[in-house]
């Protein structure tokens, strides 16, 4: 018999793998591809360095091409792997996939779509949630077991159809496996050419020196955006003194610094079908407070002559030579909007007055609920 304790711990569990798109088994298809000889040419985003990893200056996150997380249709296997050649196309030469999203789906649909041009770009993925290879079930908790980590590196190098990870993450600290073991499970990966670099996701100071000290990291991933800036006085800091560098998800606030939501949007009570329906800092009454905010940054990107889009991602570039971040989107022509912020430049008197104006806004609800909190706060 489950016990009280036990029961909570499952429903955590089970609505954390939910949000972060673990919750159903995918359908594995193929699609023609028909991607046009590479070109020089194509280079036209600005580059930055992850530790002495080269990347382009903004990546694609590819979470939205594996399942539906916002309220929006879900693109087919043949327009998302579209999607991912248009954007190596236009000079992004980062992408960032996870076995969570779907499961599994958007590993695939990346491995088809870097196919043409795998050895011209970066190819990050992540581990750490407890999912069975096989058959995509979960169970809701994490698992960063070493011989769990090996099986499922092998299993992602098919679905990713490579032969190497640039960049692995754990995509979650797990508490019951010492930081240091999994690290040392990394270096075995390294040993045999199967990982190339590594970072952590969502994990504080004391686990990021922990690991660093056994295998140095290259990146840390977590939450950054106007909307959310807590990093900046933890993560950011220690990535800095170890030159490690920072990958900021959900750098548009799942679409609200974009534009795409106000005071009167509502979401579905699902989390499967829009994740922004459970986290606090959308409801009708936090957004009354949080549209000061997409106020002060469209205000802005009116005087910049650019979209609130390309004015949020490019604040978070100029935060940090080091950061980089990975907006995702299922259409092209956000794409190409979002890659128009490596052109945004904003000079320190600008940076200066917006900051003072950005101080004395207060955003209000938590930036996930606290179920999936519990997975996003090891320190």
């Amino acid at each position: 018999m489950v016990n009280h304790a036990k029961r909570q711990l499952l429903k955590a569990g089970s609505l954390a793998a939910l949000a972060l798109g673990i919750s159903r088994p995918a359908i594995a298809t193929t699609t023609t591809n028909t991607h046009p000889p590479i070109s020089t040419k194509n280079n036209i985003l600005s580059q930055r360095q992850l530790g002495h990893l080269t990347v382009s200056a903004l990546g694609l996150g590819c979470q939205g091409l594996g399942q539906n997380m916002y309220g929006v249709p879900q693109p087919s296997r043949q327009q998302a792997v579209h999607l991912v050649q248009r954007a190596f196309d236009h000079g992004v030469r980062f992408f960032d996939t996870a076995e969570a999203y779907g499961p599994f789906e958007s590993e695939r649909i990346v491995g088809e779509g870097i196919k043409p041009f795998r050895n011209h770009i970066v190819l990050a993925t992540k581990f750490g949630w407890d999912i069975d290879q096989q058959t995509g079930q979960r169970t809701g908790g994490l698992n960063s077991r070493p011989d769990h980590i090996k099986q499922v590196v092998d299993a992602m190098l098919q679905r990713l159809q490579t032969d190497r990870i640039d960049l692995l993450y754990q995509h979650r600290v797990d508490p019951n496996v010492p930081i240091e073991e999994v690290a040392g499970a990394i270096q075995d990966l390294m040993k045999q050419g199967k990982v190339l670099h590594w970072g952590l996701s969502e994990a504080g100071e004391q686990t990021i020196r922990k690991a660093h000290a056994v295998q140095p990291l290259t990146a840390v991933q977590s939450e950054y955006s106007l909307f959310f800036r807590g990093r900046e006085k933890d993560v950011i800091p220690v990535c800095e003194e170890l030159n490690i560098g920072f990958v900021p998800w959900s750098p548009l606030a799942m679409g609200a610094l974009a534009g795409y939501i106000d005071e009167n949007s509502r979401f579905e009570a699902d989390p499967g079908k829009d994740l922004r329906g459970i986290i606090p800092r959308f409801t009708p009454e936090a957004m009354q407070h949080n549209m000061k905010l997409i106020q002060l940054v469209q205000k802005w990107a009116k005087r910049k002559l650019c979209t609130p889009a390309q004015f949020s991602l490019a604040w978070l570039m100029v935060q940090k030579p080091f950061i980089v971040p990975i907006p995702g989107t299922t259409k092209v022509h956000h794409l190409l909007d979002n890659l128009g912020a490596d052109d945004i430049q904003l000079t320190a008197d600008e940076l200066t007055q917006f900051h003072q104006e950005l101080e004395a806004i207060e955003i209000v609800g938590l930036r996930l609920p606290e179920a999936i909190l519990n997975f996003s706060e090891a320190k």
